[in-house]
Parts: C-alpha cells; structure tokens; sequence
C-alpha cells in the first residue's frame, strides 16, 4: 500500500471577514465611531460600557452599508432580518453577550467573482450581516516581569459587518484574490477602510483538507491573529502542509482555532472550536425586528456607484485602454475618478486619442509618487484640473517629459498648479533654434573628444553630448530636437 502525497489531498478554504463601517458614530449609540488614535476609553457611553438598564438604537446608515454591500455582491435582501444575542464569556465583552445576526441576516446568497492566474472563478457568499465589535484588550507586561491585561473600551459598539464565504476556494492564492478583490469593493461603495494594518478589516481562514475525489469535508481549522494579506496567504500554506502532514502520518485533524505567529512562520493552537450552539443565539429583545422594504433596496441600489468590473469594462470600451491599464486605473475609486476627471476637462472628440498617455501618468509617475509619501488615493492632494494641466502643457510642447516628472512632485508637495509652477521656475522649454544651437555649438566645442568619437563611427558618443545640453539646459530642451541639432552640426565638416 502506497502512502498518500500532497497531490492526493484537496484543500479546502472559507474566509470569515469583519469590516468597521464608516459611520459617524457607533452601532447602537451616539458615541463616536473615530476611535483610531483615541485616548482609552474616551468615547464611551452608559450603551458600549454595558451598563445595566440602557437600551439600544439601530444605527441606520450603518443598516444601509451593509445592504450596499450585500448588493455590490449579487447578495438577496430578504424583507425582514432580526438581531440576536450572541452569548460567550470573555473581559473584552463587558455585557457577557454581542448583539449580531444569526439565522436572519441582512444579505444572503451571493457571490464574488476572482481570478487567478487568468482563470476566473465564482466564490459564494452566504451571508452578509451586521454587528456590534467587542472592546479591546491591551497586555502589559511590567519591567519586574508582571504581566496583566487593560481593557479599553473606545472599539466596543463599532458597527462591523461581517461577511462569511462559502468553502469554495481551493488553495492560498485564491484565498489572497478574494480578499484583495473584496477590499476593493468594500473601500470602492464607501462600506470601509478595510485596511487590516489599522485592524478595521480582520479576517479568519477556515482550512481543510479531504483526500481528492471525496465530498465530505475534512476537520475545519480556524485562523486567527492575522493582520495583513501576505501573513493570509502564508499561514494557510503553512497549516495546508501541517494538516496534510498528520493526515499522512495516521493521524487525525483536529477541529480547533489556531494563531498565527509571524515570528515563529507557524500556526499554534488557542482553543477548541466553537459550534453555534455554543453562544446559545437568541433574538435580542430590546430590538425588533428590522423591516427591509423593497422600495428601501432599490433605492440604495439607485446611489450605489458603478462597481470595479463594469468600470474597468467601460475603460477599455470607450477610451480604448488594454485591460492592463484599465484593471490598475481601478484598482480604486478614487483613481479611476481622477484618470476620468482628468480627462473630463478636454474636448469630447480627444479624449479616446488622451486616455493612454493620461493613464501612463496615473498608473506609473503619479502611483510611483504616492506610494513614496505612503498616501492611499482617497488622500491625493493632486486634483483632476492639475493633472489635466500639466497634460496640456506636456501636449503642447511647453515642457518635455523629464520636466513634467519634476512639476508633478512639486504639484504634488506645493500644492500649486503646474502652469504656475513652470511659469514661476521658468521651466518651459527652449522653444527658439537659434538659442538652442548656440548652447550645442558650446558643449561641441567644450567636448572635442566626444566628437572625434562620433565622427570615428561610436554612435554612442552622441548620447553624451545629448546629456551635456539637456544639462546645461537644465532639462529644457526637448531631447528629440537636440539630437537632430547635433547630428546636424557633426554632419558638417
């Protein structure tokens, strides 16, 4: 009897992800949402602290993201959802219960499309719903080595809405696509940040593993302490490897929550697995039941945006831009309004004949810049006029590439508009022959040796005396120009 390889299993992968809403304030209270940063325990009230005899408010625009959400991926809305009590014992939960959804949620029955490796794949949601997040725990550890936890209560109420996928993916890179492309719709709508750095996006992994060809699943293993997208991706390779490890020494997996610790590069045990019966779910009784009608949904279906997919559609459609481009101008919304902002300010019939060189800038100088000040798109101080500028005076000759790299970065940090920025430096370029051929004649003659290389056949030697004028210039000559005036002057005897 052969002993079972890695080929002989099937992974088997759902994603549970929890996402603060962006409301003003929180869940069931009029405590503050805006936490981040917070001194402990400012924003809170008789509601979040749990005290006894307080009653709880629905916030509505809270209701309202997550339908939006629910829609923005192809989930029902059934008519009439319900909250629940969700019971556990734990000291970031000073009310001994959360108030959640369980049996009737806000968005059921849905789905997310992703792609891997150029194969594009359906993952089912199954339900999308509504929450209160818990306080937070803070541990101290003293110079003496004593150790204690503090409690701070500023996140407990904060609207979280929670999506729960089908276990529908099949390996880490499909769990890595679905979560990239579900950030990307939250933050698209305006549901979230969904930013798992600043924890207002968190996500838990349940991985098994089944021998290939069986449809029962295996021993379900939840991931937990998980703050970025690369840590998603390495510690469901890990704990694929452990399970199938066990499974092929004789061993059993067992059903547990497991932590991922980054420094060690492994999954470690933390509890046994809770069932739903372990809450002991009820409904809530100081909430009643929230009646969605259909003339609700359709309305927030009318102020939704377009969503990613149809956008990037649309890009290649009307502006004539690959795909390529298309899918980096939507990797956010912001982005993509800017590329389309830009383009706005020209006259209809250029617009098709611009889009190519205004998503070079977008995607490569403007993204390059950004990502150097470690600002999101949402935060670009760079307006769709500005760009739509310096893409005019790039048009019409006033200033070459190299130069409008340059007015960017200062656009960017000054805040000023290119045209003032060139016009105030003096960077347009040098438009009169007549001043540009005697800088040429100049380095000519201050470079004999590069010439004598140029008329010996060392075509190279060119490209120097092209750097030598652009220098002296300061970069504002157009570097096409200069190379035919050279050639043109080492034609002659």
């Amino acid at each position: 009897m052969t002993t079972p390889t890695a080929i002989d299993y099937e992974v088997v992968i759902g994603v549970e992800v929890h996402a603060h809403l962006l409301t003003r304030s929180k869940m069931f209270c009029s405590c503050p949402a805006d936490y981040f940063g917070a001194p402990p325990n400012s924003h809170v009230c008789p509601v979040c602290l749990g005290m006894p005899g307080v009653l709880p408010v629905i916030n509505r625009r809270a209701v309202e993201l997550t339908i939006m959400t629910g829609l923005a991926l192809n989930c029902q809305v059934p008519p009439l959802a319900r909250f629940d009590r969700k019971n556990y014992p734990y000291p970031d939960l000073m009310k001994g219960y959360q108030i959640s959804q369980y049996d009737q949620p806000l968005c059921k029955d849905g789905w997310l499309e992703i792609e891997v490796n150029g194969q594009r794949k359906r993952v089912r949601i199954n339900r999308v719903h509504l929450e209160e997040d818990t306080a937070r725990l803070v541990h101290v550890t003293t110079p003496e080595g004593e150790s204690y936890s503090l409690v701070d209560v500023n996140r407990s109420g904060i609207p979280l809405m929670e999506i729960v996928s089908e276990p529908d993916l099949r390996s880490a890179e499909e769990a890595r696509a679905y979560l990239t492309k579900l950030r990307q719709v939250l933050r698209w709508i305006g549901a979230s940040r969904a930013n798992m750095e600043e924890g207002n996006m968190r996500c838990e992994a349940n991985v098994s593993v089944r021998p290939r060809g069986s449809e029962a699943l295996g021993a379900k293993v939840e991931l937990k302490n998980i703050n970025s997208f690369k840590h998603v991706y390495e510690a469901i390779r890990y704990e694929v490897q452990r399970q199938i490890s066990v499974l092929q020494a004789g061993g059993r997996v067992v059903q547990e929550t497991r932590g991922w610790r980054e420094d060690l590069g492994q999954t470690v045990p933390q509890r046994s697995k809770e069932y739903a019966h372990d809450y002991r779910y009820f409904p809530e009784p100081d909430l009643p039941p929230l009646v969605v009608s259909p003339e609700w949904v359709e309305e927030i279906r009318r102020r939704m945006p377009e969503l990613p997919d149809a956008r990037r559609q649309r890009l290649q459609d009307y502006y004539g831009l690959s795909e390529y481009d298309a899918r980096l101008l939507t990797e956010s919304r912001a982005k993509a309004d800017l590329f389309e902002g830009a383009l706005s300010h020209f006259p209809p019939d250029s617009r098709r004949a611009r889009a190519k060189t205004a998503a070079n800038w977008v995607n490569s100088e403007l993204a390059g810049l950004l990502n150097a000040r470690d600002l999101e798109w949402e935060d670009c101080p760079l307006g769709p006029a500005a760009l739509a500028e310096l893409l005019d005076l790039l048009e019409e000759g006033t200033i070459n590439t190299s130069t409008a790299k340059v007015v960017l970065e200062e656009s960017l940090s000054s805040g000023y508009s290119p045209k003032a920025i060139v016009e105030e430096k003096g960077l347009a370029q040098i438009g009169a022959r007549e001043e540009l051929a005697q800088i040429v004649q100049a380095v000519l003659e201050a470079n004999p040796k590069a010439v004598a290389d140029y008329r010996s056949g060392k075509e190279g030697a060119i490209q120097f005396l092209v750097g030598q004028v652009m220098r002296q210039t300061r970069g504002r000559a157009n570097p096409e120009a200069v190379r035919e005036l050279l050639k043109e002057h080492l034609s002659r005897a």
